[in-house]
């Protein structure tokens, strides 16, 4: 076992990680304004001198379990208006496609326990662009793309500052911590490092008086005063760095004019004596906040390196093994990545998917939010709620989150998203397992889940409807976690499934308009997919039948019915939850087979595909012929037993032979449950071998969906014939767009008609195993359709996932798809072997769009790098 598996055993070694936030300002939690205006109420311009409610910011930041005590790095090039504290990007109404980050930094290395981390900043020397780049965005339409820092020339002549941040633990409270500033132009420059370290401000609100203190000390190291922190210490290698302090409290006479009693030094405090040399910091050194401040000239193509220390004691030399002890937690990262990569002999995808873990694993973050609280506000801090008007979540006064949470991307979606962590929990369970089972049991907590069953969706909107891969999730972690680990861990297993229960109910009884097992859900996560907003509300007993949420819940049904045989194996009374949901299954099965009696259904015969269809109120349908991953959905419902699994099941057996015999209108429709494919195995599937063999003639189709890097969400014949639909007098037309959104139906920061998403193509990937599971070379498809070259489903979804994973490795010219051709990105030494894991990406290109560091969803490629011999 390596030492970072054993270290794993001991729960004290993740009590200090990189738990703060990106972003902290324009988020909901921070919200205190009477009309919803987040990204106006605390925002960039207002952030160095605002104290936040419910959690913090930083670059490269981390803090404990419970962010009480706070650690970052800060810098300033002496040409900026303010130190960078934070990172800097565009607010949603800013930006031309929504909020964006406008920064370049990418995670290098990460381990579970964060006994060793390891990132990248690209900080420019000349004066940060901040003006041009939200002008120059404001003046573009949604139809141009985004103004990029890169675009702003602000990187030519290589006038930027290569900041490698390092941290690594000589014990579970003792983090040493390294900046190396390397200056890549051809002039020598100067640069402020300040690390600083801070009190989450849990004073201000009026429930408590304690407030804590940090002062400077006589040796030049900064003492740390907290009865709850274990660490004391922040030491300087430099002893010689001066040391400033202020209080994390808002600056209200700046932003407010308000008055405000005594002589206090507030958040912006260092921020101002850096930059104006004002007298903003506290002459008695002591404060909440405090930084060493270290100025430097860096040589032209030369470096300096900056050492601290964050110790729980005294210590008379704190850097005399500090070298030692980087090298030696970076040869146990590389011994802990070497195992898990052992059957990976390329260079470039373990230099990939080592950076996916690590994007994973630096993308935790501490999050708190109290509904109850945040909507009626605090004792000394008001909320001035309109509640005549629109106020977010009024429904989940129970939710109180106050956890470390997988998020998708610590900048731009700095909360979690039900649907997306359960992606992200598979990757992760090959690295920890024992947290991605600690995610998914999270999120069913009766402080998360409403007590009607509904699990929160993010905090913009908890009500929205996400898809329901809980269950899907749940099972794939606990086989890759029985593998890993030789046993199966039942318990969680168990204690899931009673909770998605209640999950599974709330659905039914929710979103099941019409008690047809048809199911809608509106939004369930697909953005701007549809013609119309699918949230929204129709007229005259209008109702959207959706063949996503229909298959979504198909799919729930088939995984609960697969968690229910496998926990029946060691507890029999779980037979009947696995024959409750085997026959809910069918009823799903048949309810798409047949809508309403008679209308027209999700399948269209003629098309070969799955569309949605529009219920008017006078009974009658129309299908809306919009062909979108909507239609490929239906393929996720599958599922394969075992014939041994059947035998070990005699209730399950007879229940099921039954039904085959009795209801014939049910069977029908399940392909060949009751025919034995290759080993004694049973399918259960939505799709029959006619259907899935049409559906795939679409799918595979180059001038459809099959995009060099994978699967597209939308087909492309809309690109030059658009589809057009009407509703409510108004006309909607749909174009084929691969990157950015031409739409800002859900805000203009993602686009579902055109690109290649991971989420949905990993699962066409594991849909298509599973059905060769079945069928093996007895089904083959031509592939590419109209190539008249046949595969069998094994070697169509090897393809996929290589075509998948070819957006991030090196390909025959030495360039990285999802760079979008930059030759600076693919070419040069300080950039062609970094990866960012964008939300999305380019349907023909593959270049990265939305959310640049989405290393959440988007980290399933490092599952797809793993060789499917061993999980």
């Amino acid at each position: 076992m390596t030492v970072e598996k054993e270290r794993l055993q001991n729960t004290q070694w993740k009590n200090w990680g990189p738990y703060v936030s990106n972003r902290q300002w324009g988020n909901v939690r921070e919200d205190y304004s009477p009309n919803g205006n987040a990204w106006h109420y605390a925002n960039h311009n207002n952030a160095e001198s605002y104290a936040y409610r419910w959690g913090e910011e930083g670059i490269a930041g981390i803090s404990d379990v419970k962010q009480i005590f706070c650690f970052a790095f800060s810098f300033w090039n002496k040409k900026d208006k303010i130190v960078k504290e934070r990172f800097f990007g565009l607010s949603n109404p800013q930006g031309n496609h929504g909020e964006d980050i406008k920064e370049i930094f990418y995670y290098l290395d990460n381990t579970p326990t964060h006994s060793y981390m390891k990132m990248v900043y690209k900080y420019p020397i000349q004066a940060f662009p901040y003006d041009d780049l939200v002008a120059e965005n404001g003046r573009r339409s949604k139809k141009e793309p985004e103004y990029e820092i890169f675009d702003t020339g602000i990187f030519d002549n290589d006038e930027y500052f290569d900041i490698f941040i390092e941290y690594c633990k000589a014990d579970h409270n003792d983090i040493l911590a390294r900046v190396t500033v390397h200056n890549r132009s051809s002039r020598e420059a100067p640069i402020v490092v300040a690390p600083t370290a801070w009190f989450r401000n849990n004073w201000k609100w009026g429930y408590n008086t304690y407030k804590a203190q940090m002062n400077a000390s006589q040796d030049g190291s900064i003492d740390i005063n907290h009865d709850s922190i274990s660490i004391k210490k922040l030491y300087s290698r430099n002893q010689a760095a001066e040391s400033a302090f202020c209080e994390n409290e808002t600056n209200a006479p700046k932003l407010y004019g308000t008055p405000y009693p005594g002589n206090t030094y507030f958040k912006d405090g260092i921020n101002d004596h850096i930059i104006y040399g004002s007298n903003t910091v506290n002459p008695e050194k002591r404060g909440t906040k405090a930084s060493f401040i270290i100025e430097e000239m860096i040589g032209a193509g030369q470096s300096k390196t900056f050492d601290f220390r964050l110790s729980p004691e005294e210590i008379d030399e704190p850097f005399a093994r500090f070298d030692e002890i980087f090298a030696i937690r970076a040869s146990e990262a590389n011994e802990f990545y070497h195992e898990i990569q052992s059957e990976t002999t390329n260079e470039d995808e373990r230099n990939v998917q080592r950076q996916a873990f690590a994007g994973l694993l630096w993308n935790k973050q501490f999050y708190h939010y109290n509904v109850g609280k945040w909507l009626k506000g605090d004792p000394n801090h008001a909320a001035p709620r309109n509640f005549n008007d629109y106020v977010r979540n009024t429904e989940w006064n129970h939710l109180h989150n106050k956890d470390i949470i997988s998020m998708p991307d610590k900048w731009e979606y700095p909360w979690y998203a039900t649907w997306d962590l359960a992606f992200h929990c598979v990757p992760f369970s090959i690295i920890d397992g024992e947290f991605a089972k600690g995610q998914l049991l999270l999120l069913t907590k009766e402080w998360y889940m409403h007590p009607n069953g509904q699990l929160p969706a993010y905090e913009w909107n908890l009500s929205d409807v996400n898809p329901p891969v809980h269950a899907w999730s749940c099972f794939r972690v606990f086989k890759i976690d029985e593998k890993q680990n030789g046993k199966p861990d039942l318990l969680f297993l168990e204690k899931v499934f009673q909770k998605l229960l209640l999950n599974f109910t709330w659905w039914v009884n929710r979103k099941d308009k019409s008690g047809n097992n048809i199911f809608g859900g509106g939004f369930l996560g697909l953005d701007n997919i549809g013609a119309f907003d699918r949230n929204m509300e129709l007229k005259d007993g209008q109702h959207l039948e959706q063949a996503d949420g229909t298959s979504w819940m198909a799919m729930y049904a088939l995984n609960m019915m697969r968690i229910a045989m496998e926990l029946a194996q060691y507890y029999q009374v779980y037979e009947d939850m696995a024959i409750k949901f085997f026959e809910h299954y069918l009823y799903i099965a048949e309810a798409m087979e047949n809508l309403g009696g008679g209308t027209e259904g999700l399948w269209n015969e003629e098309d070969g595909f799955f569309y949605d269809v529009l219920q008017l109120g006078n009974g009658e349908s129309v299908s809306l012929k919009l062909r979108s991953i909507v239609g490929l959905i239906p393929m996720f419902a599958v599922e394969i037993v075992d014939h041994q699994l059947l035998d070990k099941m005699p209730n399950f057996k007879a229940r099921m032979d039954w039904v085959l015999k009795n209801k014939p209108e049910l069977t029908k429709l399940v392909s060949h449950w009751d025919e034995e494919g290759q080993g004694r195995k049973h399918l259960m599937s939505i799709l029959r071998k006619n259907r899935l063999t049409k559906v795939l003639n679409r799918m595979l189709d180059e001038k459809e969906f099959l995009s060099s890097y994978g699967i597209r969400a939308m087909s492309k014949v809309y690109e030059e014939n658009p589809f057009v639909f009407s509703v409510h007098g108004t006309e909607n037309v749909v174009y084929y767009t691969p990157a950015e959104s031409d739409s800002r139906m859900f805000g203009g920061n993602s686009n579902w008609r055109g690109p290649i998403w991971f989420p949905i193509n990993f699962l066409i990937v594991e849909s298509l195993q599973r059905f060769h599971f079945y069928y093996g070379n007895s089904l083959k498809v031509e592939f590419p359709t109209g190539s008249g070259e046949k595969k069998n489903l094994d070697e169509v979804a090897q393809n996929i996932s290589r075509r998948l994973c070819s957006l991030f490795l090196k390909d025959e010219d030495g360039q990285r798809p999802f760079n979008g051709g930059n030759i600076k990105f693919n070419y040069d030494e300080h950039f062609k072997d970094y990866i960012t894991f964008f939300e999305y990406f380019h349907g023909d290109n593959g270049r990265g769009v939305g959310a640049s560091h989405q290393t959440g969803w988007t980290a399933t490629v490092a599952k797809l790098m793993k060789p499917r011999l061993t999980v």
